[in-house]
């Protein structure tokens, strides 16, 4: 099978977003052959190269999406014509779409209510001017100039102008025109490429985004084109995440962007064969945005259980020391890495990822001050990097607290003083692995007020620690039974659970292995990849044959596949008829009298 791999800002550049998955799956299908289509995001990323392919893939085209690249190309006045026409429809849908969080109704005014997926006619609409530029672009070579052209921007406004269209887009002014535009034009960038041809796109047996929005975008085109199958994964809903960004834009740019979004996603939706999400609040998400039940195949993410194999295996972190302390063969670098960990054992909290406001590091300082309250001895390690400048202002801060929170205590009047909490970065020469920070705690603690797939969760499980969680994002599903979930923004219970667990060794133990078998049945790499191995079989099972099949003289073969159906597009339901009452209403029964 020859599969067209969709990605924007990962694989197969180095340290993108969700490039490692990509690449396990890529190397897990070994007998499949893959095309790899990528967006790039910025200079630095292109700088920074590709990871190192498998021989499974054949071909990688990169196109960027942060510069647009002019194609030299000048319509005439029939272009132009169509240009015209088609963007002002695709405006049009943007401007008479509902809002998000609102229903609305022919004939009502527009009121709060539930957020629903686009009507059919407004779905209809996008759906046929995205395609009619698309042909556009494939006949004329491109529509960059066009996309930024004054004729864009014109359209959008009589658009905005026109009767029916919402009161936000009637409200825009000349500056939100010109912002919309704009990310319109970046949006539809993949509308100018050359790959949608016989032996591009067109020469896959199944496209594959690696997420939904822009990416997606030449699988549409490859199934307009082509009739080539898609499936969508989405570990994170790229609707959702565009619901949260551009706070402080106006009223107009909020309304006619996620109108935008929300229509390219419900096209997404509609067009893809399946949709992947990675776990059950991203899926949950989907059918909110207007996904089908019967399309959706949950599919948690894989991570290689190899470098947690040794730390998960031992019973306790004291039987892990006392079985350090009797390999001959252990290398000088991890005797220093256990050295560093002179503060690990039995009494010590761990707590590993990105340093960030969202991961509510001030409220596991302050249950940590309970914890020391109960258990004296009790340590906490705080291991991971700033996330950006907000990161290293949060991190200051947290740094500050815990000075305030925890003076430096020493054991004599001529000794020096320690912290109970130790900041540390991972990494670096001779430093710990991610196994080891797990394995130098008694319990892994997630403190998190926003969090989507917790992988920080499952490695910790992995090394068959027991965990102490906030119920956030997917917790509950990954954890299952096998830790202890709090409320978040709850430092007391964070430390009632904590000091249960550093009170009992035994369900310590007990918990830690529970999770560690649950890691390796729902979160490896070999389920994630047999997954989508079935599911691949399973989508070109169900899809037409697109490609004649030939004879061995290279004679077309008419009658060697069955005929087959396919018709495009949405049903119109249709209007119900006027009954007459007396069809209706109940007939009252006939009696008669005995007598």
């Amino acid at each position: 099978m020859r599969i067209g791999l969709l990605t924007e800002g990962g694989y197969p550049y180095v340290g993108g977003e969700g490039g490692v998955w990509c690449d396990r799956l890529v190397r897990g299908l070994d007998r499949h052959e893959f095309d790899v289509y990528a967006f790039s995001t910025g200079q630095a990323q292109e700088d920074a190269g590709w990871v190192e392919l498998p021989p499974q893939v054949q071909r990688v085209r990169t196109a960027p999406l942060w510069v647009a690249e002019e194609d030299g190309v000048v319509h005439g006045r029939r272009a132009r014509r169509r240009f015209t026409e088609h963007y002002g429809e695709l405006a049009a849908a943007l401007c008479t779409a509902a809002e998000p969080g609102t229903a609305q109704k022919p004939g009502t005014a527009q009121g709060p209510g539930i957020a629903e997926k686009p009507g059919t006619v407004e779905a209809d609409r996008f759906a046929n001017a995205l395609h009619g530029l698309a042909e556009l672009a494939r006949d004329e070579g491109g529509l960059v100039a066009a996309l930024r052209s004054e004729q864009a921007v014109r359209a959008l406004e009589r658009a905005c102008r026109a009767p029916g269209a919402r009161r936000a887009a009637r409200e825009a002014r000349v500056s939100d025109l010109l912002t919309v535009a704009d990310h319109l034009e970046r949006a539809l960038r993949p509308l100018s490429l050359d790959w949608y041809e016989e032996d591009g796109l067109g020469a896959v047996d199944l496209c594959h985004a690696a997420s939904g929005g822009i990416a997606a975008l030449p699988g549409l085109l490859a199934r307009h084109f082509f009739g080539v199958p898609l499936v969508v994964t989405e570990y994170g809903v790229r609707l959702r995440t565009h619901y949260l960004t551009r706070p402080d834009a106006s009223p107009a740019v909020r309304s006619l962007l996620a109108a935008f979004h929300g229509l390219l996603t419900a096209e997404t939706y509609r067009a893809a064969s399946y949709l992947v999400p990675g776990n059950a609040h991203a899926r949950r998400w989907q059918e909110r945005c207007g996904a089908d039940r019967a399309k959706l195949r949950t599919i948690h993410p894989g991570l290689d259980a190899t470098p947690f194999a040794r730390v998960g295996e031992d019973r306790r972190p004291e039987d892990r020391e006392k079985d350090e302390k009797r390999e001959k063969q252990e290398r000088q670098e991890k005797q220093e890495r256990q050295e560093k960990q002179e503060h690990a054992g039995p009494h010590t909290l761990v707590w590993f990822g990105r340093v960030e406001p969202a991961k509510d590091l001030v409220s596991l300082l302050h249950a940590f001050a309970e914890v020391r309250a109960a258990e004296p001895g009790t340590r906490l390690r705080i291991v991971g990097r700033p996330s950006g400048p907000e990161g290293e202002a949060y991190l200051g801060h947290c740094r500050a607290l815990a000075a305030q929170l925890f003076p430096d205590e020493a054991d004599g009047p001529h000794a020096v003083g320690r912290n109970p909490v130790s900041f540390e970065e991972p990494g670096g020469p001779g430093a710990e692995t991610t196994a080891d920070v797990h394995a130098g705690g008694a319990v892994t603690v997630l403190s998190s007020v926003v969090e989507g797939f917790p992988v920080g969760l499952i490695e910790a499980m992995l090394c068959g620690r027991a965990t102490v969680s906030t119920d956030v994002g997917a917790v509950v599903e990954v954890i299952g039974g096998t830790g202890l979930v709090v409320p978040p923004r709850n430092p007391r219970a964070l430390a009632e659970a904590c000091v249960s667990l550093l009170r009992d060794p035994e369900r310590r133990a007990r918990l830690g292995a529970a999770a560690r078998a649950r890691a390796l049945e729902l979160f490896s790499v070999e389920q994630n990849v047999a997954a989508f191995r079935g599911l691949y079989l399973e989508t070109v099972a169900r899809t037409p044959v697109r490609r004649p099949v030939l004879d061995g003289a290279g004679d077309p073969q008419p009658f060697a596949a069955p005929a087959e159906a396919h018709v495009p597009g949405h049903w119109t339901e249709p209007t119900p008829r006027a009954v007459p009452t007396w069809a209706v209403e109940t007939p009252e029964p006939v009696t008669e009298t005995v007598r």
